[in-house]
Formats: structure tokens, sequence, C-alpha cells
């Protein structure tokens, strides 16, 4: 079930870039995979932004969300997962894990920066990949975009199988970080009642959500417009303001 599953969550794209991608960086996975990364590099950033991508995107479809964040004084370092772009090796959950792992290593280990100062953004499956990241690790904060409560719950929505992937809902309760939930009321992909119920597994204290009434799955930071992001630097500002 589990090796059925990859073949239907996964769908790497043909890769959209090469090694001559600006801000390209290549890192070594726990598991052994290269993993192709890119860090957009903005001066005297208060924080860093660890983008985890969708599904049927790698890094080089990212490139005017990276640029976007670099015009907010944000740097951004966003990766690819084994399979994906120019990263080796076949897609799996362990490998995505593995390959966020050592995106999260090289900023705070082999850059210093502090963990706290480190937002990590999710899309769609990236979120769940981003959801397990801060469950294990300190982050500043965590950005959580159009994603589901686990993988089999999109097709299900009760949890009706024995065993399950990317299983967000239940390891929200390891993340200490403030959460931002981002959301279109119209998703086709992944339904709205997923971003609520993630919203609502976090304290009162700690979450902030951007509901986009018109929008679907693909469309969201279009139809939100401005309000996108602002709810992100908005969000990326607290985070920075905290460590002052």
């Amino acid at each position: 079930m589990s090796a059925l599953a990859d073949r239907l969550i996964f769908l790497p794209p043909q890769s959209s870039y090469g090694e001559d991608l600006p801000g390209y960086v290549a890192l070594r996975a726990a598991r052994g995979d290269t993993i192709a990364a890119r860090f957009v590099e903005a001066p005297e950033a208060p924080v860093t932004v660890l983008f985890a991508h969708g599904n049927a995107e790698d890094v080089g479809h990212g490139a005017a969300l990276h640029h976007r964040y670099a015009q907010l004084g944000l740097s951004v370092f966003a990766f690819d997962y084994p399979g994906y772009g120019a990263s080796s090796g076949q897609p799996s959950e362990e490998g995505a894990y593995a390959a966020i792992d050592a995106a999260y290593d090289f900023l705070v280990n082999g850059r210093g920066l502090d963990p706290r100062a480190v937002v990590v953004h999710g899309r769609s499956l990236g979120g769940a990949v981003a959801v397990d990241l801060a469950s294990r690790v300190e982050v500043g904060g965590l950005v959580i975009e159009s994603s589901f409560v686990s993988a089999y719950r999109v097709v299900t929505r009760l949890a009706i199988l024995p065993v399950d992937q990317f299983t967000s809902l239940a390891k929200l309760s390891g993340v200490t970080a403030p959460v931002l939930v981002i959301h279109g009321e119209r998703d086709e992909v992944i339904a709205p009642w997923h971003g609520k119920r993630l919203f609502d597994a976090v304290p009162e204290g700690r979450r902030h959500a951007l509901w986009v009434e018109r929008a679907g799955h693909n469309d969201l930071a279009a139809v939100a417009g401005p309000a996108y992001w602002a709810a992100l630097r908005d969000f990326s500002a607290r985070i920075g303001d905290a460590l002052r």
C-alpha cells in the first residue's frame, strides 16, 4: 500500500532547471540522495524562509515566489525532494523528510543561522513536509498553505485505513512555533476543511489564518493578491521582531 501510495502522491515533473540556476546549492541527505536547492539571499534579512514546494513542482517553478520574498527583505532557501528537479533518488515520504532535514542543517549548522530565524513555509504536499520538520526541531514559525490533515484523507475524508502518510494533524501537537494557515475556500484538490482542522489544532495564542474566499488550489496567490503577501510579510515580521 505504501509503495502504491508513493506512486500516487508523488508526481515529479520534468526538471525545469539545471545547475546553472542562480543560487544553486547541492546538499547531501542522510539517506544518501543529492538534494538540489536554491538560496536567494536578501541583505540583512531578519528571517530566512525555508520553502517546501507542492507536488508536480520543483525549485525552478518557484522562482517568482523566491524573488517576491526577497523583495520583502526575506531570504529564501528552497529545495527539491528526491526524484524532483535535479535531486537524485526516488520520491518517498521518508526521502522528503530527509531532504528538508538537509536543508535545515545547511541553514542552521552550515550558515550558522539562529533556528528561531527560520520560517518554514510549505505548500500543498510541502505543507506536510514542513509540519514534520517543525514538530521535531526548533523553528521561528510555520506556514501551512493549501495542505491536508493527512495524505490518505484527501481522498477518504475519514480515517478509515489502519495506515496513512504525512499525518500532519497528529504532528501539530509537537509544534511550538507560531503557525499561519492559508487555504482557498474553493480549493478543489484539498478541501478547505483540511485547513480549518489544522488551524483548530493550534493553540489560539499561536495561530493565524488567511482564508481566501474565491481561491482554488493552484490560483490562491493570484486570487488573494496583495493580501497573500501582506499575510506572509506580517507573519515573518512578527518572527523577526521576537528575535530583537
